[in-house]
């Protein structure tokens, strides 16, 4: 199924990509706002997805470069589900939404476009998200703009 993330997306597809890792390389940076860092713990971080998949989108990650879900250390395991609880009550409160994915992708077979750092999804999800659009026209709209959404969830940390 083709994506499209108006007005954003194109900025995605045609930039060169980067060559470092975010999860790594972004949290080093200390320009939170403009790399979408929300929230820092001791061990892991909370960062919006720049190509969501729906408004709200975000990633949870070590600061440790770690690949898969067994090299985590006790502290990020820990770490990475409490801030998932968090935030799911954060994007709650900011955005009201009806239901949610969360999830790892293991592996590029699996679907992860940054396979060496690992990272746990938040999707927000309302009922409607899926409309005519992917059926009809192989498309997917995303309603508002990443610095919208940015802005409404860090309202509540």
């Amino acid at each position: 199924m083709e994506r499209i993330f108006a007005p954003w997306r194109i900025r995605y597809i045609e930039s060169p990509k980067y060559e470092g890792c975010i999860f790594c390389d972004f949290p080093k940076e200390n320009k939170d706002e403009e790399r979408l860092i929300l929230y820092r713990g001791k061990s892991c971080f909370v960062i919006m997805n720049n190509y969501p998949y729906n408004p709200g989108h975000l990633m949870i990650a070590p600061y440790r470069h770690v690949a898969s879900v067994e090299d985590l250390n006790e502290e990020e395991a820990l770490e990475m589900m409490k801030l998932s609880q968090k935030m799911v009550e954060v994007i709650k409160k900011a955005m009201n939404p009806d239901g949610f994915n969360l999830g790892i992708n293991l592996g590029k077979v699996a679907g992860a476009g940054i396979e060496d750092h690992i990272h746990l999804h938040i999707v927000p999800r309302w009922n409607g998200d899926t409309n005519f659009m992917p059926v009809l026209a192989d498309v997917k709209v995303i309603p508002e703009a990443i610095e919208e959404s940015y802005k409404k969830l860090k309202k509540y940390l």
